[in-house]
């Protein structure tokens, strides 16, 4: 095997992907379980679609399971969801289904970059793209090690017709918009109102009202949701997540009809 041919096939088939995502109808940041949900039903519509995750694995909160035990819960209406991407669940008791977190998460990536959807890790995105109407045309990207590092290097960007806000509970990309451009983010105080403490049943139903478009361009979904219309947190049931997940690609749908 020889080292050079190794190297090459992975930076020009990298770059080839690279390059494609640089305009995309639909970006999704965080590669969390409601993110990747987003991208799934997305790429299964023939969107184009592209997630960008900050850090090493995907998964987010779901890969821990609750407590670093590799367990979830989901209600009824989100074991529909997984039984869609064929993971198993077992019946706790009623109206209560446990899956292995490893398994879910790992199963919906592989079914969403299936579907189409192209996923980066170790991206993140530091800022975003708007012009005259304040409506969000691109992210701007740039290695996570290099704010690791706090390293001055200039960014990338990707130009997308919708975004999507799947960061979870520190909501990043509704804050650089509400920092940068001001309180208008459509909540009561125009700026991310930052999550409750945690009420499960309560956050779990809020989550759904709360996936919406919260400024011109940007979806919320997940975490992201409740965080910035101040909901509670829900904890290791993660049913509402998944359901967050496929409302947000609804959403975006919607948006990219209406143009």
């Amino acid at each position: 095997m020889d080292e050079v041919i190794i190297s090459r096939a992975i930076v020009e088939s990298y770059m080839e992907d690279l390059m494609e995502v640089m305009e995309v109808d639909v970006a999704v940041v965080g590669a969390g379980p409601s993110g990747l949900v987003t991208a799934y039903y997305l790429a299964k519509k023939g969107i184009k679609a592209v997630v960008f995750e900050r850090q090493l694995r995907v998964g987010g909160g779901m890969s821990g399971g609750g407590m670093m035990f590799n367990r979830i819960v989901l209600q009824e209406e989100g074991k529909r969801i997984l039984d869609g991407f064929g993971v198993s669940t077992k019946e706790y008791q009623k109206g209560y289904y446990v899956a292995d977190s490893l398994e879910a998460i790992a199963t919906i990536c592989s079914r969403a970059i299936e579907a189409g959807a192209k996923i980066f890790n170790l991206i993140s995105v530091e800022d975003v793209m708007v012009r005259e109407n304040d409506k969000i045309t691109g992210l701007v990207l740039n290695w996570s090690a290099v704010s690791w590092s706090k390293l001055h290097v200039d960014p990338l960007t990707a130009r997308c017709k919708v975004a999507v806000d799947a960061t979870g509970h520190d909501a990043e990309i509704c804050s650089i918009v509400a920092r940068k451009i001001g309180p208008k983010l459509r909540t009561k105080t125009g700026e991310v109102m930052g999550e409750k403490s945690m009420w499960a049943e309560r956050g779990e139903k809020e989550i759904l009202k709360n996936t919406r478009e919260v400024y011109p361009g940007l979806v919320v979904a997940g975490m992201t949701a409740n965080a910035v219309f101040g909901s509670p947190r829900m904890g290791a049931i993660f049913g509402g997540m998944l359901l967050s997940g496929k409302k947000a690609a609804q959403v975006a749908i919607k948006l990219l009809q209406q143009g």
